[in-house]
């Protein structure tokens, strides 16, 4: 199938999807024309991608992570002993990055009110 179809398929547009082979994500065929032949595995590898990205995951861990997953039921599942690691690594950075959200939010909250920040457990005054 050609870029359309498969942008079609997947709901991914045609510049994003050359993004992603841009970025070793996606490694289409080259039809004698010049034109990119996608298959069937490769809607599956797309849709993978999506998840991967909702997930928080930048694309340069997800071409380390792709090749250690696997559709498993409509869910994704590692199939690498090194992956579950690697993925708990990126959720601490996740969750680090939402707790820093959380007090930035507080911060701006106490501005716009006029008020004094609320401390957040485990931060020590100023």
């Amino acid at each position: 199938m050609r870029i359309g179809e498969l942008s079609r398929r997947t709901g991914v547009t045609e510049r994003l999807l050359r993004y992603y082979e841009e970025q070793g994500l996606l490694q289409p065929s080259r039809l004698p024309s010049g034109y990119r032949s996608y298959t069937d595995r490769d809607v599956e590898t797309v849709r993978r991608i999506r998840s991967l990205l909702t997930a928080g995951l930048s694309t340069s861990v997800i071409a380390g992570v792709l090749p250690c997953v696997s559709s498993d039921g409509g869910f994704l599942a590692p199939t690498c002993p090194q992956l579950r690691a690697d993925l708990a690594g990126e959720h601490r950075r996740i969750s680090a990055a939402i707790e820093e959200l959380h007090r930035s939010r507080g911060q701006l909250e106490a501005i716009i009110n006029g008020k004094p920040p609320v401390a957040a457990a485990g931060d020590s005054p100023g």
